[in-house]
């Protein structure tokens, strides 16, 4: 029988480093095999928003209803077979640090789609030239319609809130009930504020409405100066358009003015009880165009609305011991209509999450009802809207259709 040849002794003796090297190649092997595995085995989308800073009374909640959505959809499975691994970054309410967020989850994570523009509209914009060039698939929970328009530059791009058109056209729904034709629109400067002056003119032109403009900056602390100039004007109802404290100074200085008995309209950005709190009296005439969630409770039986949002609030208030809000609403819609894309697409392919969302209709969010297409990527209606007021601690349905 033949033994096994002889091995040069030279090459015996240095046996142990080759052993060595050859364990740190198989480990590395391993290790890479198994990283692999681990991102094959899950679906990574990744979040930007504002949890501190400025933006930070937003961010909060939009976050937790992320966070309530990933971990419900985890809970049942996951989507197409995968959990969902949720990158989270803080932009701390500064653009510039929302697309560094952005750029590290495009090129470090590798993510496999992006929910979520840093709760303020500029800073969303921001974003999406980068997504847009990566070819990434972006849901934004931000508010302005430069947000997805136009489609032709914006085609990884969608959002989960209604367009500032939609808002527009259901104002001018309400104001011909009213009799209501000359208006004043006093917006910030932000890119919410600017991009909804641009709707706003849009729609007037078609419903036959006279409007002036006044804007102000979002730090202003003094508008007396742009209300002087409207009430000049005579105008009957008066819209304000920020998500700032600003919007506070102008119910109070509006009051002072003896002008707080007219028409006073404040967008869906303000339709928070803090916000109202502070203005006191001062928001007893105030109306909020809104989407359906703040009054859920109020909707009649036949809204399917409703039930959706009884069921969102009870599952949001067993994990946070507080009630949510239509920011956490938004969010909350947006990671399940990413679920529902990448269901659709049977995996998180980039181009084929990006198509299906263009082809989801009907589809029952919280927020509102969902009709995406190639021509059109933000999914709500005017249908969706209703007005609000606040009394008693508490927002009340003013008009429903």
């Amino acid at each position: 029988m033949r033994g096994l040849p002889c091995l040069p002794r030279s090459l015996v003796m240095n046996a142990g480093p080759l052993f060595k090297l050859s364990s740190l190649l198989l480990g590395a092997a391993l290790s890479f095999s198994g990283t692999s595995a681990l991102a094959q085995a899950t679906v990574k989308i990744g979040s930007v928003l504002s949890v501190t800073g400025p933006a930070a009374f937003l961010g909060e909640d939009m976050k937790a209803g992320m966070e309530l959505a990933v971990e419900e959809i985890n809970a049942k499975g996951g989507v197409a077979g995968k959990k969902i691994d949720w990158v989270f970054y803080d932009a701390e309410s500064q653009t510039q640090k929302g697309l560094t967020a952005t750029r590290r989850l495009l090129d470090q994570d590798k993510v496999d789609m992006v929910v979520g523009g840093g709760n303020m509209s500029g800073m969303a914009i921001a974003m999406l030239g980068l997504t847009e060039k990566a070819s990434v698939p972006f849901i934004s929970t931000e508010g302005a319609m430069d947000i997805v328009t136009p489609v032709a530059e914006r085609q990884w791009t969608f959002k989960s809130t209604a367009d500032d058109e939609q808002v527009m056209e259901r104002l001018a729904d309400y104001y011909a009930k009213k009799g209501i034709k000359k208006v004043a629109f006093l917006g910030d400067s932000s890119g919410f504020g600017q991009g909804a002056a641009v709707q706003l003119k849009k729609v007037a032109a078609r419903r036959g409405l006279d409007v002036m403009y006044e804007s102000f900056n979002p730090s202003d602390t003094d508008l007396t100066p742009q209300l002087g100039k409207i009430k000049a004007a005579g105008v009957q109802s008066i819209i304000c358009w920020t998500v700032t404290p600003a919007g506070v100074v102008f119910l109070k200085q509006a009051q002072q003015l003896g002008m707080d008995q007219m028409n006073l309209i404040h967008s869906y950005g303000f339709v928070d009880k803090r916000y109202m709190d502070l203005a006191g009296d001062a928001a007893k005439n105030l109306l909020l165009v809104s989407v359906k969630f703040p009054v859920g409770a109020q909707l009649p039986d036949s809204d399917p609305q409703k039930s959706r949002i009884a069921s969102l609030t009870q599952a949001f208030e067993a994990k946070y011991k507080r009630k949510p809000n239509q920011f956490a609403a938004q969010t909350y819609d947006a990671i399940y209509l990413a679920r529902a894309a990448i269901e659709r697409a049977n995996g998180a392919d980039r181009t084929k999450v990006r198509d299906a969302l263009t082809g989801i209709s009907n589809w029952p969010g919280v927020g509102g009802v969902f009709n995406f297409s190639p021509q059109r990527h933000s999914g709500l209606s005017k249908d969706d809207l209703v007005l609000l007021s606040y009394s008693g601690g508490a927002f009340q349905l003013a008009d429903y259709k």
